[in-house]
């Protein structure tokens, strides 16, 4: 299977990256995971959305970092944040009770209904064929979180027909189950991927292609999906990423990788 063919001055991570930072709003407070949601996140609030508020697991609220974290741990995130508090008080007061807008998450496997893998892949819970970092606060931000936006990379390993284990629920088996287990937030609002954007149908709570990124064909979305994937009648290309936008996303790409040396 070919992957998405992106003009040599921007790659296809480039493009999912941008895509992901456009979708939050100045303003807004953010549930962040690390890796490519934290990346998205900042790039986010470096370019259009300076008012963002990031808020990280480890209990660092508004934190305003000038390179990418390495984890929730790093000590930039508290240097930076205009409150630290306890992991609890993060979950207990902030999260579970709706105050967070926006959840931003990664997974390693994605199923059609937006249900998220953190924890195995393969076999069963005791004794699977890779044991994955496992769910951190994952579950309670897809909970509770107003909306989720997923970023992920799309293959055949991560959009699975159905997931190994559902570390965070997305819609479950479909309509209804959001309420029937008591989750507060509104489940997964738009999957953003390498190859373009995935929303769920408001009917069927199925994720559905929406929107392509430039260089990308249906036929290599729907190659690169574990199931019959549904494409929206509608379905549209997005913009590139400006030159602003890759200039400030490398430049925290950058600052990253010196600060591991």
């Amino acid at each position: 299977m070919s992957g998405p063919h992106p003009p040599a001055d921007w790659t296809a991570d480039e493009m999912m990256t941008v895509a992901a930072a456009r979708q939050l709003r100045d303003g807004t407070a953010c549930f962040v995971g690390i890796g490519l949601p934290s990346t998205a996140a900042n790039l986010a609030r470096v370019t259009h959305a300076p008012n963002l508020v990031l808020v990280y697991e480890s209990g660092c609220l508004g934190a305003k970092p000038d390179r990418l974290p390495l984890s929730i741990g790093d000590g930039i995130l508290a240097d930076t944040a205009d409150a630290v508090v306890s992991v609890p008080e993060v979950f207990n007061y902030w999260l579970q009770p709706g105050r967070i807008d926006v959840g931003f998450l990664g997974a390693a496997q994605l199923d059609r209904y937006g249900n998220l893998n953190t924890t195995v892949v393969g076999g069963d819970y005791t004794t699977p064929a890779v044991r994955l970092p496992g769910a951190g606060g994952a579950p309670e931000i897809a909970a509770s979180c107003g909306e989720v936006v997923v970023i992920v990379r799309q293959n055949l390993r991560t959009f699975t027909a159905r997931v190994d284990f559902v570390t965070s629920v997305g819609y479950g088996a479909g309509p209804g189950d959001r309420q029937r287990l008591g989750l507060r937030g509104g489940g997964p609002r738009l999957v953003i991927t390498d190859l373009g954007v995935l929303e769920p149908d408001p009917v069927s709570c199925e994720l559905t292609l929406t929107r392509l990124h430039p260089g990308v064909t249906r036929e290599q979305a729907r190659a690169a999906t574990g199931w019959d994937l549904a494409v929206a009648e509608s379905l549209t290309t997005g913009d590139p990423p400006t030159a602003h936008e890759l200039a400030v996303l490398r430049a925290l790409q950058a600052t990253t990788d010196g600060s591991r040396r």
